[in-house]
């Protein structure tokens, strides 16, 4: 028992000490507003190295990402401002890649209405568990929809799974409100969560 005890004391000490220095390392990545392809390496090979100790999802699920956007070599400006926002809110311990937001705290549609692919158009705004946004857009094509930034054409805006209760602050957020604006002058935009839009994969 004392041994189990000291273990798990020790496990937790070690994931709140690459915790705070994650978040170090984030906030100097940050700083400048700028990421470069040599830092994103540099926060991979951070990541690879305390992934085998942790037990902390944040440092698995930012490691997949960061992967995702390495794996064409390129980081391309979606990506880039994605990762950005993604590391100053996890700096300022806004956020965490495991905090999913309640649904309640979202303008979603109330009831929850039925998805359809074919000739809609849809919007991602947020980070999604399913992958990265090009991923998300081409599983709408898959189907037959399609998929870009928001305007007045668009069927359904999509939120993704992770968020903070602040959402109205964040990068995403107003891509949100001018939905809602939208959506109350009686345009036919609906607004869903990641999760109920896997559901109609």
């Amino acid at each position: 028992m004392d041994e189990q005890f000291y273990n798990r004391v020790g496990r937790d000490r070690i994931t709140s000490r690459q915790i705070d220095e994650l978040i170090g390392i984030a906030r100097g990545l940050a700083a400048d507003n700028r990421i470069n392809g040599t830092e994103v390496e540099f926060l991979q090979k951070w990541l690879a190295a305390n992934a085998d100790i942790s037990n902390q999802p944040l440092i698995h699920t930012l490691y997949r990402r960061v992967n995702e956007i390495l794996a064409d070599g390129v980081v391309d400006e979606e990506e880039h401002g994605e990762l950005l926002d993604t590391l100053e809110r996890f700096s300022s311990r806004d956020f965490e890649l495991g905090e999913v937001l309640k649904a309640t705290t979202l303008p979603l549609c109330s009831p929850a209405p039925t998805l359809t692919f074919a000739d809609k158009f849809y919007c991602f705004t947020g980070t999604f568990t399913y992958g990265q946004r090009k991923h998300c857009e081409q599983a709408v094509a898959d189907r037959g929809g399609r998929a870009g930034g928001l305007s007045q054409k668009v069927d359904f805006l999509v939120i993704g799974a992770y968020a903070t209760e602040s959402w109205k602050h964040s990068a995403f957020g107003n891509k949100i409100l001018q939905a809602c604006e939208w959506r109350e002058r009686g345009l036919p935009i609906r607004i869903v969560s990641e999760q109920h839009w896997v559901r109609h994969l």
